[in-house]
Order: structure tokens, then C-alpha cells, then sequence
């Protein structure tokens, strides 16, 4: 008996309003206690009489009597049973001895037969050893084994199924932990390369850092040599080839003016030809100065 049933009794009690009095309550608790722990051959231990306890003592006590007394009446049906049963056997006990059937006059063989056929009866659940019992049995027995077949047959499938799929797992699990490996070693080798990336990446951001500063003195120097975006090499080519080709022109003048140095010294004559090639020099630096305008004028 549980504590909820006995719970559920004591609330109807209690909303029934029925039960006597707490005075008749609390005897047939302490007549009730008396009587099961003198059974057990223990004495009933003190405590305090509280109106819960009373009451939850008082329904434990009643179902306890009820259930009592419902084994008691089932007790003596069984006996009665058994008394029947008793009667019945001695009854076909006479019968058989009246007709030369005893167990003790039966051969070993028979009785072991007869035996055997009544664990038989037992055990498919028979009342009587007809053949018409045996044959319903068996004929129960035969289709309960083709259900279990076709469970066992549905789950051998199924299995199989089960079984299919965890191969394929083991064979991913497999084929994943050989990938991780691999993942792994590469992982090892990429981390090597990065830091071998990152120590390369400080020397560049130096060397960067280093060129910065050289084009910046760089483009000092050339502001203050006065260098002009417009100054390129094509065009200093053409310059050094424009000098030579003046270079080739004033030659003769300045051959000229050198074997000048040779002859006597007549003030006129000399004064005359120093003019002549004062002029002849003038023109040629005139023409240096118009080819070097028309080429930045180009090059613009």
C-alpha cells in the first residue's frame, strides 16, 4: 500500500466526515498497533497522538483490515480449491486402481510417458491432455513461431541495414581520421611557411621603410639640382648629339683661331678676324641655344 492511496483514503474520510469520534479514532489505532507489532514480537514504540497522525494511522489501519481480510477470503477459496482438487485426484486415483491403472503398478515406461505428457499439457498452457487441446496449441504455438519468424526475419533486415550503414560510417570515420592526419601535417608545414612569410614580411617592411627614405633624399638631391620632370633621357640623348654635331662645327673655328696665334702681330688684320670669328662663335651659341629650345619645346 502506497502513501498516495493512503492519502487519497484519508481526504474521502475526511470530506465524508465519517469515522467516530478522534477518542474511538485514536483506540482502534493503539488496538491496531497492539495487534501488529505483537505479531511481530516487538513492542509499539511512543509517540505523540497528533489528529494527523491519528488520522493518517486510522486509514493505514482500515485498508490494512480490509486487505487483511480480502487475503483471508482468498486463502480459503484457495483451500477450498485445493480440497477439491484433492477430492478430484483421489477420486481418478480410485478409478484408475479400480480398473488396473495405479502409478504403482504402471511399467516405468508408461509413467514417464505419462509424465512427460503432463509437462507437455503444462507447458502449452492446457486443461486436459485431448488431442483436440494438443492440436489448438500446437496450432496457436505454430502461428505465434510465424509472427516471431517474421519479427525475427523484419530484424534480421533491419540489422542487416544497420549494419550496411555502419560499415560505411567506420569506412568515412576511417577515410576522416586519415584526412585530419594529413590536415595535421600540412598544417605543420603551412605553419613553418608562415612564419618563414612573416620573418620575410618584417625584413620587407624594413627594406620598404629604408627605401622610402632613399626616395625622399633622392628627390631632395634632385630639387636641389634643379631637376624638372621634363629633363628625361631621350632628351639628353638628343642634347649630347646636337653638342657633338656643334662641337663639329666650332672645330674649324677654333682650328682657325688657333693657327691665328701663329702669324705676326698686325693690330688690324688681327683685330678684323677676331671680330669675324667673334661673330662666327656668337652664331653657332645662338644656334646651340635654338636647337636646345625647340627640343624642350618638343619634349613639352
Amino acid at each position: 500500500m502506497t502513501d498516495s492511496s493512503v492519502s487519497d483514503t484519508t481526504s474521502k474520510s475526511s470530506s465524508a466526515g465519517g469515522g467516530g469520534s478522534d477518542a474511538s479514532r485514536i483506540g482502534d489505532v493503539k488496538q491496531w498497533l497492539t495487534q501488529e507489532f505483537s505479531q511481530a514480537g516487538k513492542e509499539v514504540p511512543d509517540f505523540e497522538y497528533t489528529p494527523r497522525s491519528v488520522a493518517y494511522l486510522h486509514n493505514l489501519a482500515t485498508l490494512s483490515q480490509a486487505q487483511t481480510q480480502a487475503s483471508k477470503i482468498l486463502a480459503s477459496d484457495f483451500r477450498l480449491k485445493a480440497s477439491e482438487y484433492r477430492a478430484q485426484a483421489a477420486r481418478i486415483r480410485e478409478i484408475l486402481e479400480s480398473v488396473g491403472l495405479a502409478q504403482e503398478g504402471l511399467p516405468s515406461n508408461v509413467v514417464s510417458s505419462a509424465q512427460v505428457l503432463a509437462n507437455v499439457a503444462n507447458l502449452l498452457n492446457i486443461r486436459d491432455t485431448e488431442l483436440s487441446s494438443f492440436l489448438v496449441a500446437m496450432g496457436d504455438i505454430s502461428l505465434r513461431k510465424t509472427g516471431v519468424e517474421e519479427k525475427r526475419a523484419k530484424a534480421q533486415k533491419e540489422s542487416n541495414v544497420l549494419l550496411d550503414y555502419t560499415r560505411k560510417a567506420i569506412s568515412r570515420l576511417t577515410y576522416l581520421k586519415r584526412t585530419l592526419a594529413q590536415l595535421e601535417d600540412d598544417a605543420g608545414q603551412c605553419e613553418a611557411h608562415v612564419e618563414h612569410w612573416k620573418n620575410n614580411l618584417v625584413l620587407m617592411l624594413g627594406k620598404e621603410k629604408q627605401y622610402n627614405q632613399e626616395t625622399v633624399r633622392f628627390k631632395e638631391t634632385l630639387n636641389r639640382v634643379g631637376y624638372t620632370p621634363e629633363i628625361s633621357h631621350g632628351m639628353l640623348v638628343e642634347l649630347a648629339e646636337h653638342r657633338k654635331e656643334l662641337e663639329k662645327k666650332t672645330k674649324p673655328v677654333l682650328d682657325t683661331l688657333r693657327s691665328y696665334q701663329d702669324l705676326p702681330p698686325d693690330k688690324a688684320l688681327a683685330a678684323l678676324a677676331i671680330e669675324d670669328k667673334k661673330r662666327q662663335y656668337a652664331a653657332a651659341e645662338k644656334y646651340l641655344e635654338d636647337v636646345l629650345h625647340s627640343a624642350l619645346a618638343t619634349s613639352e
